[in-house]
């Protein structure tokens, strides 16, 4: 019996190849030759749900449905995040960043940050949590966190605030308490978001090697777990253009796994995973 014979969906190398070759264009995501079948357990939620038979059929669907590419980048995008992850960020942001900022801003008193891959929301939610913790109310600072991903569907969770209870690690009991709202009755077992920590961010779509909108400057930038997925010259691209959008000293947080050594001159290392703009 032949391998597509066992299979729910007729599925061949070269489907997979033409939807790499496509993710790779429109999202600079790199997917590797041992992401064969990870693609077709993906991808076949996509059948299933259109009604249709095979690979062949649905590479035409998405070569004529902008909507369905957009579909489909969701489908092969992982959303892997919680509140406070990777916490050493968010010490540093509080300890080090926000009291030179705090300095430096005293008299325009604006802050500007972007989180770049923000998935379901808990990032830039822990970015407003710390700033609301640690700028003094009575300095009214304007705060404004863009917060942007390419998936359509986690930006609406994100939009919405809402959260599963058994799915907030990374919250303490105290921060729970102060920032968020739990849920009774028919809503037990969930918590959303307080409106004073909603109020900082604001959700957009957006594809990260695409056209970007917003001209900065950025006081910081939190671009985490999203580079491991780009090869070494979209890196490259990806950094510099960031380092546009920084003032000079502007910092630039990645994820704990990545590393701009010999990617872009633009940035010194400050702390691990935390980077200064000097070029």
């Amino acid at each position: 019996m032949s391998e597509t014979a066992t299979r729910e969906f007729t599925y061949t190398q070269d489907d997979f190849d033409y939807i790499r070759k496509l993710v790779t264009e429109r999202t600079g995501i790199v997917l590797s030759e041992n992401k064969y079948e990870m693609v077709y357990g993906r991808v076949s939620r996509r059948l299933r749900t259109l009604h249709l038979t095979n690979f062949k059929d649905y590479i035409e669907r998405i070569a004529a449905d902008q909507d369905e590419l957009i579909e489909l980048t969701n489908a092969l995008t992982t959303n892997l995040t919680y509140f406070f992850r990777e916490e050493h960020h968010f010490e540093y942001l509080a300890q080090v960043l926000l009291p030179e900022l705090r300095r430096q801003k005293r008299h325009d008193r604006s802050l500007r940050i972007w989180s770049s891959a923000c998935s379901t929301g808990e990032e830039p939610y822990t970015l407003s949590m710390v700033l609301l913790e640690n700028l003094p109310p009575q300095e009214t600072w304007d705060v404004r966190i863009l917060a942007s991903d390419l998936d359509s569907r986690v930006l609406e969770k994100a939009e919405s605030g809402v959260y599963d209870l058994s799915k907030i690690k990374g919250l303490s009991d105290a921060r729970l308490k102060r920032w968020c709202q739990q849920g009774s009755g028919a809503k037990s077992g969930m918590m959303r978001i307080r409106p004073s920590v909603k109020e900082l961010v604001s959700f957009r779509q957006l594809n990260l090697i695409g056209e970007w909108p917003m001209k900065g400057p950025f006081d910081f930038i939190f671009c985490r777990n999203v580079v491991i997925y780009f090869d070494k010259d979209t890196q490259k691209r990806l950094f510099d253009r960031m380092a546009t959008l920084l003032p000079m000293g502007g910092i630039l947080f990645v994820g704990h796994s990545e590393s701009l050594f010999k990617v872009t001159d633009r940035f010194e290392i400050v702390e691990k995973s935390i980077y200064r703009r000097v070029l």
